[in-house]
């Protein structure tokens, strides 16, 4: 299928089957692409976890919100992190990098403090964000990114090394009851004329 035609049918799923589950094969497949992903200067400043475990899921469940029904149904959570020691991170992230992509760091990043080094950080993660996304459209998944959680709560349960939570993605497939699957729910966009130039 064409990307636009997938584009036109992805959403935020709100009910996933609880009958289908995603295999080991394409999970497996999934970590290769967030291994993958881009971040400026090939800095990756991130991690994954993957949650398959029920009981666990049912601990994050409760610290999500409105999400923690599809949380319990869905067939993996995966939770993107960001580094949380800069002085680690440009030891074993940007010090390996080759001397011009340093320099860029450095000048442009690290020269405007912590703040915006974290910031920058985060900004890589997210990259990570839309990359997955797509991924999970191209191979015919379900998916919802999720803001809405208790990050603290979701470090206190996660076993976590030097990582700051950020946000969750519910991967898994979609319920056709789902008010919002695009059956139910036509997409809502503003026209291309409204957010696009063209010079």
């Amino acid at each position: 299928m064409e990307f636009l035609k997938l584009a036109n049918r992805r959403y935020a799923t709100k009910v996933y089957s609880s009958q289908k589950v995603v295999s080991a094969e394409t999970m497996e497949e999934l970590k290769e692409i967030l291994r993958l992903s881009p971040s400026s200067i090939n800095s990756q400043p991130w991690h994954f976890t993957f949650v398959t475990n029920p009981q666990v899921k049912e601990d994050l469940a409760a610290h999500s919100y409105m999400n923690g029904d599809s949380i319990k149904k869905v067939s993996v959570l995966v939770v993107f992190s960001v580094t949380k020691d800069i002085e680690k991170f440009e030891q074993e992230n940007i010090d390996v990098l080759p001397a011009s992509w340093k320099d860029f760091y450095v000048t442009m990043v690290k020269a405007h403090g912590d703040g915006a080094v974290r910031s920058w950080m985060e900004n890589q993660v997210y990259l990570s964000l839309g990359y997955f996304l797509s991924a999970c459209m191209a191979l015919g998944l379900d998916a919802t990114p999720m803001e809405g959680i208790d990050r603290h709560a979701y470090a206190d349960i996660l076993p976590l090394d030097g990582q700051d939570v950020l946000f969750a993605v519910a991967v898994g497939y979609a319920d056709p009851s789902d008010a919002f699957h695009p059956d139910n729910m036509a997409k809502s966009r503003f026209a291309a004329t409204r957010i696009i130039t063209h010079i």
